[in-house]
């Protein structure tokens, strides 16, 4: 086996590497081992497609398409993908950009494979910029929807009469009511369910301590989305 064949296999592997310590440090359900595995096998299956093209045309006279694996790889991936995309209960989608992700490191292992050397690097580095410093820019610098972020607030009330008195008191903070939903528990308890928005900087136990305050409130549970 040619040395520039081992080559391209410890790049990928590098390039993998970074992409999974990246899902890993954050926890996510896709981490080092699979970036690891889905580079690594792309660069392979990609090197078996390009060099079994050439050996059988010279052998058999065989025409054949040097990239039909790599074909298939980025098809294969969708599934690994559909793996990790999960909905919760509170109709929030997660799990988007870690399947866009081992996409991309399926898309950098068969460039690497193919011998595009630098375009992979850079492709590396930019999905790295893109899932990490971008969003860090947006914060000091996006327009006002992209510098919040969203919770869902479960509020249980105790008289039916209190519920604007409350939804008042948190409107008049820095807290953006985006739904309301309003269900009874019983005579005495009354459930009030929003979907609010406040700025990335106000932090979570602030959100609660105030709405803990507010006297008529009995119970509360917050949830990020």
């Amino acid at each position: 086996m040619d040395l520039h064949l081992f080559i391209k296999l410890g790049i990928s592997a590098i390039l993998g590497l970074v992409i999974g310590l990246e899902r890993e440090l954050k926890r996510k359900p896709v981490g080092l081992k699979t970036c690891l595995v889905i580079s690594i096998v792309s660069c392979l299956l990609t090197i078996v497609s390009i060099e079994s093209s050439y050996v059988f045309q010279l052998k058999d006279h065989i025409t054949m398409d040097p990239l039909r694996l790599a074909a298939q790889i980025v098809s294969g991936i969708g599934f690994l993908g559909a793996g990790v995309i999960l909905r919760r209960g509170n109709d929030s989608i997660s799990g988007l950009t870690t399947a866009a992700l081992i996409w991309g490191a399926a898309g950098i292992g068969i460039a690497v494979g193919a011998g595009f050397y630098w375009e992979a690097i850079l492709s590396m580095a930019l999905l790295i910029v893109s899932v990490e410093l971008i969003p860090l820019l947006t914060v000091f610098l996006g327009p006002k929807q992209l510098r919040e972020k969203e919770f869902v607030l479960q509020i249980t009330i105790s008289n039916a009469e209190n519920i604007d008195d409350v939804i008042s008191a948190i409107k008049q903070q820095t807290i953006d009511i985006k739904t309301i939903h309003i269900k009874d528990v019983d005579e005495k308890h009354h459930l009030l369910k929003l979907k609010v928005a406040v700025d990335q900087k106000q932090s979570t136990t602030d959100v609660y301590y105030f709405i803990r305050s507010i006297p008529s409130v009995t119970n509360i549970e917050i949830e990020n989305i």
